[in-house]
């Protein structure tokens, strides 16, 4: 299991990235949190598998929605696992 924080730039807010990063997470198998960041970004927590957490950042690269456009991804790898249950969209 690995634990990534992953900041997306881009057109990502009010695009659906959120409501779309959910659903997304929740197909692959991955568990963790989305929320938007006053400076325009998208900030994911996602907990996994190796491969699920790949499959789940090329999917988010891409752009989950028509409207949205993603710019760049900062991946960082965390030590500290949170366990998480299910994915949410924070507010």
């Amino acid at each position: 299991m690995e634990n990534n924080q992953i900041t997306v730039h881009g057109r990502v807010q009010g695009v659906g990235f959120r409501a779309a990063t959910k659903q997304i997470a929740e197909q692959i198998g991955v568990s963790g949190w989305v929320k938007n960041q006053p400076d325009g970004t998208v900030l994911i927590e996602a907990e996994g598998e190796h491969g699920k957490l790949q499959e789940f950042i090329k999917k988010i690269d891409e752009g989950p929605t028509p409207f949205s456009k993603v710019e760049a991804l900062d991946v960082k790898n965390k030590s500290e696992m949170n366990n998480y249950k299910k994915f949410k969209v924070v507010q």
